[in-house]
């Protein structure tokens, strides 16, 4: 009877001396097939190279073996599965509040926010918050998330319609551009910074001092300005 006493499995290949069959397929070092060769002709042919035999097809009869630098492939495959991890999109729902009666100017920051959100490729739940009296005008909220989905019509769309939710009403909105492609452009957009900051390294200084030099004379200016009053007066 067999019986597992626990243990992790591990996935990592047979390498070198571990491998303990007959024979192996060889794959050379550039990929070439040298055909089935005996074992100990495999790791003499490792040793020859200064590379070491992996496993690559166990399943296989015989099982496939390549000649490489397992260091350096186990190196690179960290580092392109570290990649995949970090272009990975993952959807996040943003949220936004508002209250029904909601001023000129809060009502631009806060569509500023979510205009912000649907371009980084982000869900937006929007809730009106009803109070008092508010909630029996219901269609004061309807009203103010069609508008705020009209606004933002160019960067995202009404994935899930206005609805009641107690003294709350919610609408969510979707992102036309996916999130894959956002962050795509936010990457390109830094490396055109970058690259423009390296080939304008004084840009930035002569761009200040630009500032200074222009901002001199207006004070020079609001400083006589009191005296010819005085004179007028």
């Amino acid at each position: 009877m067999w019986c597992y006493r626990g243990g992790s499995i591990s996935t990592e290949p047979r390498i070198n001396d571990r491998i303990r069959v007959p024979e192996v397929r060889l794959v050379g070092p550039s990929g070439e097939q040298v055909g089935i060769v005996p074992l100990a002709k495999a790791l003499e042919l490792a040793q020859e190279y200064d590379l070491d035999l992996v496993e690559v097809a166990a399943s296989a009869r015989p099982p496939v073996c390549k000649l490489m630098d397992y260091g350096k492939f186990k190196y690179e495959s960290a580092m392109k599965a570290r990649e995949a991890r970090k272009n990975q999109a993952h959807t996040v729902i943003k949220e936004m509040k508002l209250r029904p009666k909601i001023d000129p100017h809060d009502y631009d920051t806060k569509k500023g926010h979510v205009v912000r959100f649907l371009k980084q490729g982000d869900k937006v739940k929007i809730t009106i918050m009803f109070r008092g009296r508010e909630q029996s005008r219901p269609e004061l909220g309807y009203r103010l998330l069609q508008r705020l989905a009209t606004d933002v019509e160019d960067l995202g769309f009404i994935e899930s319609n206005p609805k009641q939710d107690g003294r709350n009403m919610i609408m969510v909105l979707g992102p036309h551009k996916k999130k894959t492609e956002a962050m795509a452009e936010a990457r390109e957009a830094q490396a055109a910074r970058k690259a423009e900051a390296k080939a304008n390294p004084g840009r930035s200084q002569n761009a200040a001092e630009e500032g200074v030099a222009e901002s001199a004379p207006a004070e020079a200016e609001s400083a006589e300005t009191p005296a010819e009053a005085s004179a007028e007066a």
